[in-house]
């Protein structure tokens, strides 16, 4: 398919996403009526939204990035949304392209890591918000892992990084073993810091992430998922005057470092490794 195409379209779904990661509360069904139903109004005046006025990109672009009606500023996160979804759909296909020759294999495993990275991204955009993960979508999440594997996924990202971790005979033990490191991981911050260091959504959350991307790439998943943290928490001390104890939510830097990983896990590994060797 044309890259435009794919790229327009999956701005598209960006513009859905955005609805439900805007309107979603913890006491709904994640893609209930309700939250995915009726019309979109500006969030200030509350006008209703012609279709001229939602067309992902274009209609913030024209309109200056305000309401047509009211000239209340729109949230720079509806085309940012966009275009990280459009994003995710060229790249995602191309990036596989080099791991999957055989055409169903390779069109299958787009069609559900491209999903699994939409959902990722509804994740990090409601946990910033609300600080909350929908168990919904870490149901979603081990579903497209079961779906990856069964269809001849399970890959390391790292590279030829994986082998020296071992546990790669196989690739449903390896992932298994992953989501259960993880989850013990996590559970154990969570009883060491009585939960102030970590919550259980995140616990929630990394079971399907080692199930998705198995062993040794869940241990590189949390390693960059927290340097990411300390960096952003670094600013936020330094730019807002956080504290150290301020609370933080962590799903947005495990939803980043799982796609650093992803694209990137060997170059950023070989640098490691270049940097710790020399």
């Amino acid at each position: 398919m044309n890259i435009a195409l794919l790229f327009i379209f999956g701005a598209a779904i960006g513009s859905f996403l955005n609805v439900v990661s805007v309107r979603y509360q913890p006491d709904k069904f994640l893609f209930s009526g309700k939250i995915i139903g009726g019309r979109s109004h500006c969030p200030n005046c509350k006008k209703t939204l012609r279709w001229f006025e939602l067309v992902p990109l274009l209609s913030f672009m024209i309109q200056g990035g305000r309401c047509r009606r009211c000239g209340e500023r729109l949230s720079f996160q509806y085309p940012a949304v966009e275009i990280v979804s459009g994003i995710f759909f060229v790249f995602v296909p191309q990036y596989l392209s080099s791991y999957y020759s055989l055409p169903i294999t390779y069109y299958t495993l787009s069609v559900l890591w491209t999903l699994v990275f939409l959902t990722l991204l509804v994740v990090f955009l409601i946990d910033l918000r609300l600080s909350i993960i929908p168990d919904e979508a870490n149901i979603i999440l081990l579903a497209l892992a079961i779906l990856i594997l069964v269809f001849g996924g399970g890959a390391s990202f790292s590279g030829s990084y994986g082998t020296l971790f071992g546990f790669q005979g196989n690739v449903w033990l390896n992932h298994i073993f992953a989501a259960i490191i993880g989850g013990a991981f996590f559970g154990f911050l969570i009883l060491a810091t009585k939960g102030r260091g970590m919550g259980l959504g995140d616990l929630k959350l990394i079971i399907p992430l080692g199930f998705l991307f198995g062993w040794p790439d869940i241990l590189f998943i949390m390693a960059a998922g927290f340097i990411i943290g300390a960096i952003c928490g670094g600013y936020l001390i330094l730019a807002y005057g956080k504290k150290l104890k301020s609370a933080v939510p962590f799903g947005p830097f495990l939803v980043a470092s799982s796609v650093l990983i992803f694209f990137f896990g060997r170059t950023v590994l070989d640098n490691y490794f270049n940097w710790l060797l020399r």
